[in-house]
């Protein structure tokens, strides 16, 4: 045997062992073999450095120091998933589900780990990027990071894809959480509040010779990737099991929702027993044709849904009630708590929504009130324990005036929170709405952040986000802790934002109840900001989805000179206030005014490329039959129900082909 094939022979049995102790717990040697096993081959790497190989078993001791995290692209979006908290709300869910498909459902459940979301992309069975989830979008490289963990394999086994991601968890357990934090305190250090936020620190790091010392887990979920060769989502668990992932052995396959309800019974007591933190349960369509035929929505799978076990609460005492204004001037009070440990992080604050919940609650300052961390990042108090009411206690005034600027609040007929509506003259509104310009989902200004706004705003440098592009670097290098580098950074990033499309440029705007969904729809719509700014309301509400409510918001925004003067600076400064030529160029209004509804599987395109044509071409997709549908595109295997309602609504039924003539 060559030197080459030592190595090699050497990488393989460490990696075997390796999957044996930390994705099966059923080690086949002991520490000290395989540490002079490694050792062995860490010396005969070194004496031949032509056979070095990044996913060497000797590479996981880290070593390498990242300064700044890349931001990078995913190629399949991450979405977030939508919650539910009973069995009432997991049956609307199923109904909704039964609506746009046909057949039998079965659900793959699986328990909902609390950790960081990871996104692990493989080429020829070799792991080649790590990306946390970020914005869904786009999310930080941390593979060198990601490298150390055990549980995640460097080079795959069996019969696995050429080129694929997979998602998951990273976890940090109980047992090292302990044992890190003992640690910790023996050195005098505080101890970390929980596993979760310490795992999602974990990853990043500067140096990963830090990261590998931690003793962190990564379990995987669910694969995406184009030609994987599974049906269902419980089959691509089995497969990721046989290709070397850790996938928790506790999902199952459940033929109905009476089946998904014992699970969800069953792990609410049970998951105090895992060596993990859980704090709900995954329930999947199982079958991967349903799943693309359900879609997503803006934010989520419409195919998935988690089941959140009952929030922890705590009782504590309500000091006092504060008050913040966000960007839009909406006024959300702020209940100061006496501090409480809750789900593993120290509570301090809560939110108290508005004026109507106060008063439904009949909180005031020095109850003692019962605080629930759910699925919201910031508690809310859920009930008061009047029993120990101070005597003399009296019932909470909301603020007439903005807390910040001193102006007469406004309440709108039919809204539930209060608003200042001095947007021009009211620092938390001025500063909340460049935060929101320069945000990643809208300008995703590099090099800029939210603190850095404040100090701008508060120096007089800028008072609106079109101020941006004048900023120079003789005004920012004397401000407070910015060096040169970071003022580089800082201009680099504002002139890179030229770049942004028009739809994300809407919706950076900042005008209220223009989401990014919405701002998508208009920037199709109209095309270019000044057709959308002379539109009325009556040609805003004939944009599909787009409600007078939206619609009133638009025009209200485009009314007022600030803001259209805004506008104007923005053009001369050179940012996409249209689509651009490419995007035009690919668009049509062949299809417009019709409706169409997309069942089955295809063979020249992809669902998901065959419902962007039919957009991009004019038309309207939808996910179930009815009156208004124009036409159903059959591909393979329709669901039965659907040709039946199409049939007996007269609605032509066209195949692949046929629609491709219809745009070509």
């Amino acid at each position: 045997m060559n030197i080459e094939q030592q190595i090699n022979a050497l990488r393989n049995e460490l990696r075997e062992h390796n999957y044996n102790y930390y994705v099966l717990d059923n080690p086949t040697i002991s520490d000290f073999d395989f540490d002079k096993k490694l050792e062995q081959l860490q010396q005969l790497e070194l004496a031949h450095p032509q056979f070095f190989d990044p996913n060497s078993p000797t590479q996981r001791v880290g070593g390498e120091v990242t300064k700044n995290f890349k931001t990078v692209r995913h190629e399949f979006r991450m979405y977030s998933l939508d919650n539910s908290y009973s069995k009432e709300e997991l049956a609307e869910w199923e109904n909704r589900v039964r609506k746009i498909v046909d057949g039998q459902l079965e659900y793959t459940c699986e328990l909902k780990y609390d950790g960081a979301s990871i996104s692990l992309t493989y080429e020829n069975g070799k792991l080649v990027q790590a990306l946390t989830r970020g914005d869904g979008f786009q999310g930080d490289d941390v593979t060198a990071n990601v490298k150390t963990i055990k549980s995640v394999p460097l080079q795959l086994k069996g019969d696995y894809p050429s080129k694929f991601e997979i998602r998951g968890e990273i976890v940090l357990p109980f047992e090292g959480f302990e044992k890190m934090n003992r640690e910790r305190l023996e050195l005098g250090e505080e101890a970390y509040r929980n596993p979760r936020n310490t795992a999602s620190g974990s990853l990043k790091l500067q140096d990963s010779a830090e990261v590998a010392k931690r003793p962190l887990e990564c379990l995987l979920y669910s694969l995406k990737g184009n030609n994987l060769d599974v049906r269902t989502q419980f089959e691509s668990l089995v497969k990721a099991r046989e290709w070397g992932f850790k996938v928790p052995p506790e999902a199952m396959l459940c033929k109905d929702m009476d089946a998904v309800l014992e699970y969800v019974n069953y792990w609410d007591t049970a998951r105090h027993d895992l060596p993990y933190e859980t704090d709900g349960v995954v329930i999947k369509v199982n079958d991967l044709q349903q799943q693309e035929e359900l879609g997503y929505t803006a934010k989520a799978p419409r195919w998935a849904i988690a089941y959140k076990f009952k929030a922890e609460t705590a009782l504590t005492t309500l000091h006092k009630i504060t008050y913040q204004v966000g960007r839009t001037g909406a006024i959300t009070p702020v209940a100061n708590l006496e501090p409480v440990e809750l789900a593993g992080t120290i509570v301090k604050r809560a939110s108290l929504h508005n004026a109507d919940q106060i008063e439904k609650l009949d909180i005031r300052e020095g109850d003692r009130v019962f605080v629930e961390k759910g699925g919201e990042i910031i508690p809310k108090i859920i009930g008061v324990e009047l029993s120990s009411r101070l005597s003399g206690s009296k019932p909470t005034e909301y603020i007439t005036h903005c807390p910040e600027c001193g102006t007469t609040l406004e309440r709108k007929v039919g809204e539930a929170q209060h608003y200042c509506p001095n947007d021009k003259g009211c620092p938390p509104q001025i500063i909340g709405r460049i935060q929101h310009f320069i945000s990643r989902k809208a300008m995703d200004v590099e090099g800029l952040g939210g603190e850095t706004v404040a100090l701008l705003v508060n120096n007089g440098l800028i008072s609106n986000y079109a101020d941006l592009y004048t900023l120079e670097m003789s005004q920012i290098l004397p401000l407070e802790r910015m060096a040169e580098k970071s003022a580089e950074n800082l201009i680099r990033g504002i002139e890179e934002s030229k770049k942004i499309p028009f739809d994300r440029v809407l919706f950076a705007l900042g005008i209220r109840y223009v989401g990014e969904t919405v701002a998508k729809k208009l920037a199709k719509h109209f095309k270019t900001l000044d057709a959308l700014m002379e539109a009325t309301i009556e040609d805003l509400t004939h944009v599909d989805e787009i409600g007078e409510r939206i619609a009133e918001s638009v025009v209200e925004f485009f009314n007022s000179e600030d803001n259209r003067d805004i506008v104007s600076k923005l053009r001369s400064h050179g940012v996409q206030l249209e689509i651009s030529a490419e995007l035009l160029a690919g668009q049509t209004e062949k299809l417009a005014g019709n409706t169409f509804v997309v069942s089955g599987v295809f063979t020249s395109v992809t669902r998901d490329d065959l419902k962007k044509l039919i957009e991009r071409n004019g038309g309207k997709v939808s996910g179930s039959i009815s009156g208004k549908t124009g036409f159903v595109v059959a591909g393979e295997n329709m669901g039965p129900s659907k040709r039946t309602k199409a049939e007996s609504l007269g609605i032509p039924i066209i195949s692949e082909d046929d629609f491709m003539q219809m745009i070509s």
